[in-house]
């Protein structure tokens, strides 16, 4: 019998995760990149209308800002920021709404805690907070509860893959069974055994049943919610086997997979907001724009 997709991969030694997984390792001018997402992000807090730090639960860090839209009953892309559980925030990313409300969406930016200090199932937990909490909120905030898109890029493309395989009801009874409409995962990380042998990691002290319970592609395919996977040309072989692996467990769910040219890891992410790139094409057309 052919080995299911997951298993299909290089041996995964300490030295082969470290090389694939450790990104800013790749990117020399890394600092450059950040700076000039923070820079971004303060401009588009400073010209877009905006509702900052809003509380979607009473945990360390458990606030979004909402970008809302320029009229009611609008799509909402909910970005889930990336840094490997640990790092960055949603001030380093507002720059994703002001393309995305131009073209008819509203978009919430989340925060979580962050790992080690919030273990990465909390922050899992604390992602169905949001979304449930935006869910609830739609109607004041003028967004189409049925048109809820979970975004993400990196651990927030894994956290993406989470919310699609949720099980709403069961966690929160007064939920519908689903409360994400389809997912765009930008660099997402579906198969979690090789970044927890990744020794930069290695302070997020990883054992073997975190990594089953939060590897979405061992998770049944989550019915038929859409989702799209991208990643960048430049990024590694294991970013790469990442975004297809997912179109190979969850089929009838990946409705598209992108590869964009030239672009590395953080690259991948500007896509998102160049009105110009098939990344922000492919979140149009989920969001039904």
């Amino acid at each position: 019998m052919p080995l299911h997709p997951l298993y299909d991969h290089p041996p995964y030694t300490p030295e082969f995760c470290e090389r694939e997984y450790n990104n800013l390792a790749r990117i020399p001018d890394h600092p450059a990149i950040m700076a000039r997402w923070r820079d971004d992000a303060a401009l588009a807090r400073r010209t877009q209308s905006c509702q900052l730090g809003l509380p979607y639960g009473d945990g360390a860090g458990e606030s979004l800002d909402f970008f809302p839209p320029r009229r009611p009953g609008a799509p909402l892309l909910v970005f889930i920021h990336g840094g490997y559980w640990r790092a960055l925030g949603k001030a380093d990313f507002s720059w994703v709404a002001p393309a995305l409300v131009a073209r008819g969406a509203a978009v919430a930016v989340v925060d979580y805690g962050l790992a080690p200090a919030t273990p990465i199932e909390e922050i899992a937990r604390q992602m169905l907070r949001a979304h449930a909490w935006l869910y609830r909120h739609a109607g004041e905030l003028g967004v189409d509860r049925g048109r809820i898109i979970a975004g993400g890029h990196s651990a927030g493309g894994h956290m993406t893959a989470m919310m699609l395989s949720a099980r709403w009801r069961e966690w929160e009874p007064d939920l519908p069974e689903t409360v994400v409409a389809g997912g765009l995962a930008l660099s997402g990380l579906y198969d979690l055994e090789p970044v927890a042998k990744a020794a930069f990691l290695a302070d997020l002290e990883w054992d073997r049943a975190p990594v089953d319970r939060l590897s979405p592609a061992l998770f049944p395919p989550p019915g038929r919610l859409p989702l799209v996977a991208a990643v960048g040309g430049d990024e590694t072989a294991e970013f790469q086997r990442q975004n297809a692996l997912i179109g190979r467990c969850w089929p009838d769910n990946v409705v598209r997979t992108v590869t964009v040219p030239g672009c590395h890891h953080l690259a991948l992410c500007d896509e998102l907001a160049n009105p110009r790139s098939e990344v922000f094409e492919a979140a149009l057309e989920l969001l039904g724009l």
